[in-house]
C-alpha cells in the first residue's frame, strides 16, 4: 500500500518524507511525486532472533509518496492530487510556524480533497445521465449506478466526507474504481516552531477520529543527523524532545488499516504487511502467489507466545499451536508456516 504525503507548498513534506525514509526529496523533481520506503519497526523482531538465531532479518515497509505541493490558490490541486489517487492513506502536513494558521489549512486542505473528488464523481453522473436517454442493452444497470451515486454527489457538495456515511453495497461498489480521497484514512501531522511548548493544543484540530502528531519537522530531522551523545546533550541543554520517526511510521500503519505478522526460522525471521480482518490465505499470497494458489493450511501460533516460552516446542506443548483454514483472520502477531502443494 503506498502511503500519500500531501500539503500547502512550504508546510514541510518533504522534511516529513526525509525524517522517516532516510532519503532526500530532490528539489528538481518537486513537480512530480517521488517515492521511497520507511521500515516498520517491530520491538518482537529482537526477541524472536535471539530464539531463532536466524542468518537473516527482514523488516517489512510501507511506501511513502511525497507528493507536489499545492497552492492555497487551489490552482491546478486536482491535477497534482492525482498522483495519488491509489494511495491507501493521507498524511497530511500543515504547518504552524511564521504566522501560518495550521487549523485553517487543514480545512483548506480538506476542502481541495473534497473538490478533486466532486471533479471525478460530477463527471461521471453526467455521462451517465446522457447514457440512459439512450436505447441500450445495459441501461437498467447505468440507471441503477446513477441512482446509487447522486445521493452522495448532493452530500459531497453539503461537505460531508464519505468516510462519515454508511453507504449501501450498490454505493460502494459504484464508487469503488473512482479511489475518492474522501473514504481514505488520514493522519495530520502539525509542523511546529522549534520553540513550541504546547503541543497539546493541536490534538483537536483535526476532529474526532483523525490521529495527531505535532511537532518541529526541521528541529527532529535534524536531531537524527546527530550522533546519540550529542544529540542527548543538545536535548538536554535546550529543553527539547527526541521523537523517534518509528513512532509516527507505526501510526500511519494502525490507521492505514495494515499489521504485521511473521514468518521465522533459521534462515530468516520476517515480518510482512497485512490488512488488518485479511485471511489466512491472503498472508500467504502476500508471501508469494504460489502460496496462495496451493494453500492447504496454515500452521500458527503468536509471537508474544513464543518470546514467553522460548520456543516453538514448548508453544506446541502447552497446546497454543494450530492449524488454521484459508478463511482464518490473520491477527496481529501471528507466526505462519503455510502448507501448500
Amino acid at each position: 500500500m503506498k502511503i500519500g504525503i500531501v500539503g500547502y507548498q512550504g508546510a514541510g513534506k518533504s522534511t516529513l518524507f526525509e525524517w522517516l525514509t532516510g532519503e532526500t526529496a530532490d528539489p528538481a523533481q518537486a513537480h512530480r511525486a517521488q517515492n521511497a520506503m520507511a521500515t516498520v519497526p517491530e520491538q518482537r523482531v529482537e526477541p524472536l532472533c535471539q530464539i531463532y538465531q536466524p542468518k537473516k532479518i527482514t523488516l517489512a515497509s510501507l511506501e511513502l509518496v511525497d507528493t507536489p505541493g499545492l497552492s492555497r490558490s487551489h490552482e491546478g490541486s486536482a491535477a497534482r492530487l492525482a498522483t495519488i489517487r491509489e494511495s491507501g492513506c493521507l498524511v497530511m502536513v500543515v504547518a504552524a510556524f511564521a504566522g501560518n494558521d495550521a487549523a485553517a489549512d487543514f480545512q483548506n486542505f480538506a476542502d481541495d480533497l473534497l473538490i478533486a473528488d466532486l471533479d471525478i464523481v460530477s463527471g461521471r453522473i453526467e455521462r451517465l445521465r446522457e447514457q440512459v436517454k439512450k436505447p441500450r442493452p445495459d441501461r437498467d444497470e447505468l440507471q441503477a449506478e446513477l441512482a446509487a451515486i447522486e445521493p452522495l454527489h448532493e452530500a459531497m457538495e453539503e461537505g460531508r466526507s464519505l468516510r462519515e456515511m454508511e453507504l449501501t453495497p450498490d454505493q460502494q461498489k459504484a464508487i469503488r474504481s473512482f479511489q475518492l480521497f474522501s473514504e481514505k484514512p488520514r493522519l495530520l501531522v502539525v509542523n511546529t516552531p522549534d520553540d513550541e511548548e504546547d503541543l497539546a493544543q493541536y490534538q483537536a484540530l483535526a476532529g474526532d477520529g483523525i490521529p495527531v502528531f505535532a511537532l518541529s519537522l526541521g528541529m527532529q530531522l535534524e536531531l537524527t543527523r546527530m550522533e546519540e551523545s550529542e544529540r542527548h546533550d543538545f536535548c538536554a541543554e535546550m529543553g527539547v524532545t527526541s521523537v523517534s520517526p518509528h513512532d509516527l511510521v507505526r501510526a500511519i500503519t494502525d490507521t492505514s488499516g495494515q499489521m504485521l505478522f511473521f514468518t521465522c526460522g533459521e534462515k530468516e525471521v520476517r515480518t510482512w504487511m497485512i490488512r488488518q480482518g485479511g485471511t489466512a490465505v491472503e498472508a500467504a499470497g502476500n508471501i508469494h502467489t504460489d502460496l496462495a494458489k496451493g494453500f492447504i493450511r496454515a500452521e500458527c501460533m503468536n509471537a508474544d507466545d513464543v518470546i514467553r516460552l522460548g520456543s516453538e516446542r514448548e508453544v506446541k506443548a502447552q497446546s497454543l499451536w494450530r492449524q488454521e483454514p484459508k478463511d482464518y483472520v490473520i491477527q496481529d502477531g501471528d507466526v505462519l508456516l503455510i502448507r501448500h502443494n
